[in-house]
Order: structure tokens, then sequence, then C-alpha cells
């Protein structure tokens, strides 16, 4: 536990540094609405099971072709006091006032071809649990008002056992899709579904490490709102084939481009 905590403190003096001392990748504002789109930002969300907050800053990659960037959330805090999820419910665990996870992306995309990978760390601090992946990303021509960025990846799982310690149970597949459809300049919807699916480790880890299962089926739904071009409100909705939509999580999202 006392490792993991470090993590988070780690990622909230990242997170003030890059507040005091952003450097631009460009002087030109993004496009928020694009999936690939790289840029220094920072942002807050009202969810039902507390505050998340995040900070991204982009880097000089190297490569006049290449733009980078790294983000890091922090979620669930002062989810008793602000988060409208009961804590007796068993799906969510205990819910406290304390940072409950934490979510760390490495992302960088070539403006060549439209191409980028993503490395994404997702820790769960209650339950001392996390997940690493590497993915790649592709843009598709746009068709209409819609366009699909399919994503294939492989990533690893990592728990703390008070057995026998640190230890890594498996190995797991990710495949999916960002779709963005255009409503108007100032309004866009996003579905993301992803397939995650065990492919080694441990017999537990592989009949049963999503949900008592092998793979799941997961949703991710927004909505978005333009305010100005650096500026947006987006309701976002998770879920899956074992929770489904009501029981999901929810929040409100706050991001404005620096």
């Amino acid at each position: 536990m006392n490792s993991i905590k470090k993590i988070a403190t780690v990622a909230l003096g990242f997170a003030a540094y890059s507040l005091t001392d952003i450097t631009r990748a460009e002087d030109e504002v993004q496009d928020m609405s694009d999936p690939l789109a790289v840029y220094t930002q920072a942002g807050f969300g009202i969810t039902d099971k507390g505050l998340n907050i995040k900070i991204g800053q982009t880097y000089d990659t190297g490569s006049d072709t290449t733009m980078g960037m790294n983000i890091i959330e922090l979620k669930g805090v002062f989810g008793e006091s602000l988060g409208f999820r009961g804590s007796d419910e068993p799906l969510y665990g205990h819910v406290d006032d304390s940072i409950d996870s934490f979510r760390f992306r490495n992302f960088k995309v070539d403006m060549t071809n439209g191409r980028g990978s993503q490395i994404d760390a997702n820790i769960n601090i209650d339950g001392e649990t996390g997940d690493v992946s590497y993915s790649l990303i592709q843009a598709l021509p746009k068709w209409g008002p819609m366009q699909l960025y399919p994503l294939a990846g492989l990533g690893v799982s990592a728990a703390n056992d008070s057995d026998d310690g640190f230890e890594i149970p498996g190995a797991f597949g990710v495949l999916g899709f960002y779709g963005k459809f255009t409503v108007t300049d100032n309004i866009w919807i996003n579905y993301n579904p992803v397939w995650l699916s065990t492919l080694a480790g441990s017999n537990d880890y592989e009949d049963g490490h999503y949900a008592g299962d092998s793979n799941i089926l997961a949703h991710e739904f927004a909505i978005s709102y333009q305010f100005t071009p650096r500026f947006n409100m987006r309701y976002f909705a998770n879920w899956n084939e074992v929770v489904d939509y009501g029981d999901g999580d929810h929040r409100l999202e706050f991001n404005y481009q620096l």
C-alpha cells in the first residue's frame, strides 16, 4: 500500500510541475474533438465516485513530424463527501475521500500518416492492482460526419498479494476503436468500445480476470460541447457486458487547452 501511495504523491508533484513549467508543442489551438490531438491541457471531472483531476503536458519528441504528450489523472478525490454512489454498494467497494485510482498515459502521434501510439497505466490504489498496456491507433478517412480510429495492443496486469508480494499474474490483449460523430461545429459524440481478453498467466487469471471470465467487452459513450476552441464540457458513461449502463461509471468533465 505504501509503495502505491508514493506513486500518487509523485503524480501530484508532476501535476504541479506541469502547471508551472508548461511548454507548448504547437502555438496554434488543436482540435479538441480529435482523439489523436496533442495539446497541453488541464481538466477536472465531477463523477459518481468523487472528483477527477487531469493534467496533460506536451513534450519535444525530437522529430519534426511527431508530437507527444503525457497525461496524468487522479480519480475518486473526496468520493465519500462529494460522490453520489453509495459507499455500501459492493460493486464499487469501499468509498472514502482519498484518491482511489491513478492513470498515466504517454501518447505520440505521427502527423504524416495519422498513426498514434499509447502507453496506458491504470492503478487501483485501494485494491493495489494495476494494468499497463501499449496500443497502436490509426485514423481512418472521414466518412461524412463520422470517423473511426481502430486500436490494438498488448498489456500486463500487476497485483500486490498479501502473501506473495508484488506479482504479474498475466498478460492481455486489447482490440477496439474510437468513434467520432460530428453533430455541429460545437457538438460531437464518441462511442469507444474495447474488447479485452487474457492471453497468458495463471489459471485464475486466464479464466476469470474479467468479472469471472477470460474476456469482456467494455463500452464508453461521450457527448461533448465546445464553448470556445480551448474550452469544452463532456459527459462520459462507461459500462460493460456485466455492469449495465445505469450501474456504470458516469462523469461530467471540463477541459481547457493551455
